[in-house]
């Protein structure tokens, strides 16, 4: 679709893929609203894209609906949605607290569910739009450790399957941009650093380029690196096999 002009709402956009989705939307001429948790590294990104800051926290079970609201407010609607916005954890499942449950619940996959559904109706109206997700490749394979990120990730991905289907026609896009590992502060506030040594970090400009092409082209799907196909389609053809290198080399 065409992105100059057009109205483009990211989430998550204080930090990270979101920031550089951000500039990156922003180079090819839309109009931004941002949200994000962090109000002073916000208004930065304000300042230098001219976007309209939107400060909160997805994980407050209102948030999304006010996000929406306000969005339509300043912006008088939304063209491009960018559910970028997501948390982590890791360690043994056990050592989780309900809190912790919750948090990576509502912020990955409710919080998008409520803002895609709040959104969505306007741009079927207008035969017009594009909602992309940022998932990750933890959804498609799971990974040790990290049980409800991976199943929440999955979540988005399959809502977003369902959503293609079910708008097929309409004019509106779903998208899915499915990363690995990417140089952002991820790692660090999920409470356990990136420590192995392949495959490295993405630099966070490259995935931001392929998502912005993502919605440029109305791509279904991207996987950043695109070699992650690999496993996926292992795991799917040939499950045994997969799960015996999966646990040889994590």
């Amino acid at each position: 679709m065409r992105i100059a002009g057009r109205v483009a709402l990211v989430t998550g956009a204080s930090s990270g893929l979101g920031w550089a989705a951000a500039l990156r939307l922003a180079d090819a001429g839309a109009r931004l609203v941002l949200h994000g948790r962090d109000r002073r590294r916000l208004s930065a990104l304000a300042r230098r894209t001219g976007g309209l800051p939107v400060q909160g926290d997805l994980a407050e079970p209102q948030e999304a609906d006010r996000l929406a609201a306000e969005a339509q407010r300043l912006a008088g609607g939304v063209d491009i949605l960018v559910n970028n916005a997501g948390v982590g954890w890791a360690g043994p499942f056990g050592e989780m607290t309900p809190p912790d449950i919750d948090r990576l619940v509502t912020v990955n996959l409710v919080a998008p569910v409520r803002l895609t559904r709040a959104l969505l109706p306007a741009m079927c109206a207008r035969r017009d739009g594009c909602v992309m997700f940022v998932t990750s490749i933890a959804g498609r394979t799971g990974v040790a450790g990290e049980a409800v990120y991976a199943a929440t990730k999955a979540g988005l991905d399959t809502f977003a399957e369902s959503l293609r289907l079910e708008t097929r026609g309409s004019g509106v896009g779903v998208g899915v941009l499915v990363p690995g590992v990417v140089q952002t502060e991820f790692f660090r506030r999920r409470g356990r650093p990136y420590e192995r040594s392949s495959p490295r970090p993405l630099p966070v400009d490259r995935v931001a380029d392929l998502l912005v092409r993502a919605i440029a082209t109305g791509s279904a799907e991207r996987y950043a690196p695109g070699w992650l196909r690999l496993p996926v389609a292992v795991r799917g053809a040939a499950p045994g096999l997969y799960r015996r290198l999966a646990a040889r080399f994590g």
